[in-house]
């Protein structure tokens, strides 16, 4: 009988990337950006740039933290579902679109808020990527939005960092998980992110979760150490912890088992969205029942991919290409 693929659901932000490949940095300087920055804007900033991109060309694609991880998990073939706020405009049909395009299930509610957007700016000479980010309807989410049902019969549960300052959000998230029998993954998404809210992110950790995935700062933000005795710490909290150590690799604890991971050589011309791709990997390679050291490779490999393209979601022929690398990974470690 041939194996079912496993499903997987994620919550985060609903946001679309809009990218645009900027000859200078004139448009950053009229909205005040510096090169290299994420500011949060508002509203009317927000539509004022995306007017102004218009005119530009860009590319509109689905993003956010755990859609992309999503997204991804979607790609190796897993069942997939995500969970999201969005406006009830043109954005937030581009969104549902391109999450179904994904044969992603969207779960996306209506906030009063325009949709969210990441716009994204990359820059000569040097390829630097500036953020302007508006959230909108995205932050409108609220624990009495999330529906038991949404939960059902999904065998992972992914969250994204980001979330973790809307504490009755996450609370419910995870419970609603836990019920449901999700294995519960979470990407602690930024440093200050987790300094701010460090009790309540333990707590949910120790409580809830079963896979952590951070990168230096984030370790070093959640338990003061560094990478190796960061792993330690976090590995003794949950059942799998994950350390990126960005061109360095990543080193995965499990039980007594600690797996180092070597990087794959990459072509680095942006890497947004390699965390998320790195998640999607390694969850993708445990739903398959793979040792460690075997999921750190898978999301070494696929994340060396995305940093060779200009946004998060790669070419359909380098996928072709990754899955066969990939295959050949898993094969090897049966």
């Amino acid at each position: 009988m041939e194996e079912r693929n496993k499903s997987i659901l994620g919550i985060g932000n609903a946001l679309t990337d809009i990218l645009a490949v900027l000859p200078d940095d004139t448009l950053l300087k009229n909205y005040n950006l510096p090169v290299g920055s994420m500011q949060h804007v508002d509203e009317q900033t927000g539509n004022g740039i995306w007017e102004a991109l218009k005119s530009v060309g860009v590319e509109y694609v689905p993003g956010g933290s755990a859609s992309n991880t999503i997204a991804g998990a979607a790609m190796f073939g897993m069942n997939c579902g995500f969970i999201g706020k969005v406006g009830d405009d043109e954005l937030g049909t581009l969104f549902r679109q391109g999450q179904e395009h994904l044969c992603v299930k969207p779960i996306l509610l209506k906030g009063k808020s325009a949709s969210g957007r990441a716009m994204v700016f990359v820059t000569a000479p040097n390829s630097e990527r500036t953020f302007a980010v508006y959230l909108g309807a995205a932050l409108e989410l609220v624990p009495e939005d999330l529906n038991p049902d949404f939960f059902a019969g999904y065998d992972y549960f992914h969250i994204e960092g980001y979330l973790v300052q809307n504490h009755a959000l996450v609370k419910r998230a995870v419970e609603l998980a836990k019920e449901a029998g999700s294995i519960i993954s979470i990407d602690l998404a930024s440093y200050n992110v987790v300094e701010e809210n460090l009790d309540f992110l333990r707590g949910i950790v120790s409580d809830y979760v079963d896979i952590v995935f951070a990168n230096e700062t984030e370790s070093k933000a959640f338990t003061g150490k560094e990478p190796r005795e960061a792993l330690e710490e976090i590995a003794g909290m949950c059942d799998i912890a994950v350390v990126k150590l960005g061109p360095d690799g990543s080193i995965v604890k499990h039980g007594e088992s600690v797996a180092v991971i070597e990087p794959y050589p990459a072509n680095c011309i942006d890497a947004t969205g390699a965390g998320d791709m790195y998640a999607a990997g390694f969850l993708y390679a445990h739903s398959k029942g793979m040792p460690i050291d075997v999921c750190g490779k898978v999301g070494s490999m696929i994340s060396s991919k995305v940093v060779a393209v200009v946004g998060s979601r790669i070419a359909d022929d380098c996928w072709k290409e990754a899955l066969n690398s990939i295959g050949t990974i898993m094969e090897s470690g049966k």
